[in-house]
């Protein structure tokens, strides 16, 4: 049926997803949908804040993909972001500060082998205002524990081609892992 992006919230009672284009959330022990988001762009990849109460999620409702925020509840999403590049929610850092993935902005020291593949993560407040660069990492699957003080995350290294798994060549050799920005 097109479910696509499921992520429980962290009290482990509610489920979100992306279901033909908008946000649906549904109690973890089953029973009715309950439609988050109506709008005619495309929503996907929910989020939830660490106090369930709110849900982060990317919307080509203004042409290019932006991060919005909503109440678990439903209601006027409130947009976040505004770059023309495409934006993803990623993680929140705490109720007040959302992680998200973007090819905006090359770090320096990786502009030798400049490519969109790469997103870097960028936090903004969940009032709004001007993002900063997290971390210029290719932060996949990216966790964070609840004290906030640990990350666990895949670092993409180099494109991996996901029919020819464990190909090696330079590209792999890209980058190093220094710690994120705090």
């Amino acid at each position: 049926m097109w479910l696509r992006y499921c992520t429980i919230s962290p009290d482990g009672n509610q489920i979100a997803f992306c279901y033909k284009g908008d946000i649906y959330k549904v109690s973890a022990s089953g029973g009715r949908a309950m439609q988050i988001t109506t709008h005619p762009g495309y929503d996907t990849r929910p989020v939830w804040s660490p106090d369930s109460k709110s849900i982060a999620f990317s919307s080509d409702r203004e042409g290019s993909l932006d991060v919005y925020l909503v109440s678990a509840e439903g209601g006027a999403p409130q947009r976040l972001t505004t770059h023309s590049a495409g934006e993803y929610p990623v993680a929140f850092r705490d109720n007040e500060r959302l992680l998200y993935s973007a090819s905006i902005i090359q770090d320096v020291k990786d502009g030798e082998f400049p490519s969109g593949l790469f997103a870097q993560i960028y936090e903004i407040n969940t009032s709004g205002g001007r993002p900063s660069l997290f971390s210029s990492l290719t932060m996949e699957d990216l966790s964070i524990d609840p004290s906030g003080t640990k990350i666990l995350y895949h670092d993409r290294k180099g494109y991996e081609d996901p029919w020819r798994k464990h190909h090696q060549s330079s590209i792999c050799l890209l980058y190093t892992s220094p710690s994120p920005r705090d």
